[in-house]
């Protein structure tokens, strides 16, 4: 029996291991997908910056870095590399139970926002946005662009967020937070 128990451990020890990474993982080291990764450490450090106690806005930038585990952003203009991106995308949001906040289609560009709620109805535990068709920011006409967030933070906090990371689809994310109370 002991054996049957060391074993079964083994066996599913490569699961737990794994399970922490993220499905987007596979996209870090491609060369044609520009990558930015922030870790729960570096929005730790953020959060210990010390500011102008007066800036009301800036506080609460450090207040939401603290709430944040995660950010992926990965972007490529390579056509076979966006789609396996958004079928990655894809595949991730029906399991992992992501519902739509917001759909956006303007000049070309098409803009998904899906979150995965916590306790309140504001509360976002992961946000998945996946931008094609071009980045108005960038002029590069057919960018896609896919955006993970995980952590533990409000809807409401999200155009803070963006306007202080310049995050591309931040104004898209800025309209869903503000519209969604």
């Amino acid at each position: 029996m002991k054996k049957f128990i060391i074993a079964a451990v083994f066996a599913f020890l490569p699961t737990l291991i794994f399970a922490q990474q993220s499905v987007f993982d596979k996209f870090e080291d491609v060369d044609a997908i520009t990558t930015v990764v922030v870790t729960k450490k570096m929005f730790q450090m953020m959060g210990n910056v010390q500011l102008d106690k007066k800036d009301k806005e800036a506080q609460q930038f450090l207040s939401l870095t603290k709430k944040l585990n995660n950010l992926r952003v990965f972007t490529t203009s390579n056509s076979k590399h966006a789609s396996d991106m958004k079928a990655t995308a894809e595949k991730h949001l029906k399991s992992a139970g992501l519902e739509e906040l917001m759909r956006v289609k303007d000049g070309g560009q098409n803009i998904r926002i899906l979150v995965k709620s916590g306790a309140k109805e504001t509360q976002i535990k992961e946000l998945l946005m996946f931008i094609e068709g071009g980045n108005v920011s960038t002029g590069k006409a057919n960018e896609t662009i896919l955006l993970s967030l995980t952590g533990d933070f409000d809807l409401d906090d999200l155009s803070i967020l963006t306007e202080k990371m310049n995050l591309p689809g931040g104004s898209a994310l800025s309209k869903g937070s503000k519209g969604k109370k």
